[in-house]
């Protein structure tokens, strides 16, 4: 399974990201998406699986929720917006991470692209950074990797520098 992964669009679909995500089987965006017009553009595109940020209004959270739990490849995957990182995680993301024990742990909000694993959660953490032009954030990331055999790896990372308009 080849899982292409992004962040904080905010209404942005960077034009290389259809090209970068073009062998993946799913996409999972981890909020902040925007505009409902972005969701769409990405579900034609790829079956895509997603939550909503803290900048998305009604319509997207109407069709997202805060967080999403799955499965994919005998993997458990827990998928939020706002969930700090290892050592510092969101109160409400440690108290999902301990009831649930996810393999795969996957965020945003931060636009800091974090790739950890986390060792007293037994659990891969993953930030794909921003995807979008808005915020702090100097360089656009998204990255895609696959899961072979219950394992993640392959990982790619998308960077290019966020051009200041």
């Amino acid at each position: 399974m080849k899982i292409g992964l992004l962040s904080d669009t905010h209404s942005f679909l960077h034009p290389r990201l259809f090209d970068f995500f073009a062998h993946c089987d799913e996409l999972w965006h981890c909020g902040d998406i925007g505009k409902v017009e972005v969701m769409n553009k990405l579900q034609t595109f790829k079956p895509l699986r997603a939550v909503y940020g803290n900048i998305d209004g009604m319509e997207i959270r109407n069709q997202c929720k805060e967080i999403e739990l799955f499965s994919v490849e005998n993997l458990k995957i827990c998928m939020t917006h706002i969930g700090g990182y290892p050592s510092r995680y969101d109160a409400k993301a440690l108290k999902i991470i301990q009831e649930n024990k996810p393999n795969i742990f996957v965020c945003g909000h931060s636009h800091i692209l974090r790739v950890i694993y986390d060792q007293p959660h037994n659990l891969l953490y993953i930030n794909p950074g921003a995807a979008g032009r808005e915020g702090f954030h100097k360089k656009i990331t998204f990255l895609r990797f696959e899961i072979i055999n219950a394992i993640p790896t392959n990982m790619e990372i998308f960077e290019e520098e966020r051009d200041i308009v």
